[in-house]
């Protein structure tokens, strides 16, 4: 005879779909769904807290005159972020048609009239966007970690930035800017940098003679 399957305990916890919360702004403490894809890390909130701080005191504009630019946007939690916080307008960039989805979805739900959500490729949009001079206060620039997306998108931002911007990188493994530059940092200064657990995210600068 077969075994019956035994009833879970009463008031078992339900496994809840991926979320991230919003901690700070107009929207503080909302929920966002997140797609389950391969190499997406919602930024945790204890970074994104750290980070916003750093972007808050270096922010050469007020936030609502400033613009933002979230290439690898995947769950948009740095993205929406700013948006909560009064950004002027956040462009949000994803190549994965679920994650873009749901990017949109979650727009949608805040009812947030200062994001845009493009569907594209980072790289081929961001030259695209130096071509037709757009330029950004901030860039957060958060790519998968084994691909070395971030070497190959870092030289693009510098034509993208407003002077005085900013970058903002999360990448896996530290950056080498205590030995030889290699070409792809040239012309970078890391104002302010930490490590969370196996994480290291940048707060990066033009050079005044890069600029």
């Amino acid at each position: 005879m077969q075994k019956k399957p035994s009833p879970k305990p009463h008031g078992a916890p339900r496994l809840a779909p991926r979320q991230v919360r919003i901690i700070g702004g107009a929207w503080k403490r909302a929920l966002l769904p997140v797609v389950d894809a391969e190499g997406l890390r919602p930024t945790p909130d204890r970074v994104r807290e750290t980070v916003f701080n750093w972007i808050n005191h270096q922010l050469p504009n007020d936030w609502d005159q400033s613009t933002f630019l979230d290439l690898f946007s995947g769950s948009g939690a740095l993205g929406f972020e700013a948006a909560s916080r009064g950004a002027a307008s956040v462009t949000m960039v994803d190549y994965h048609s679920p994650a873009a989805r749901q990017l949109e979805a979650n727009r949608d739900k805040l009812k947030a009239g200062n994001v845009t959500v493009l569907r594209a490729d980072a790289l081929h949009l961001a030259r695209d966007l130096a071509t037709r001079g757009q330029r950004f206060d901030v860039i957060f620039v958060d790519p998968p970690y084994q691909l070395g997306l971030l070497s190959q998108v870092l030289p693009l931002c510098r034509d993208l930035l407003k002077e005085g911007g900013m970058v903002y990188a999360e990448t896996g493994e530290a950056l080498p800017l205590e030995s030889e530059l290699p070409d792809w940092l040239l012309g970078w200064d890391a104002v302010r940098a930490d490590k969370a657990g196996m994480v290291y995210y940048y707060l990066l600068k033009r050079q005044a003679s890069a600029a």
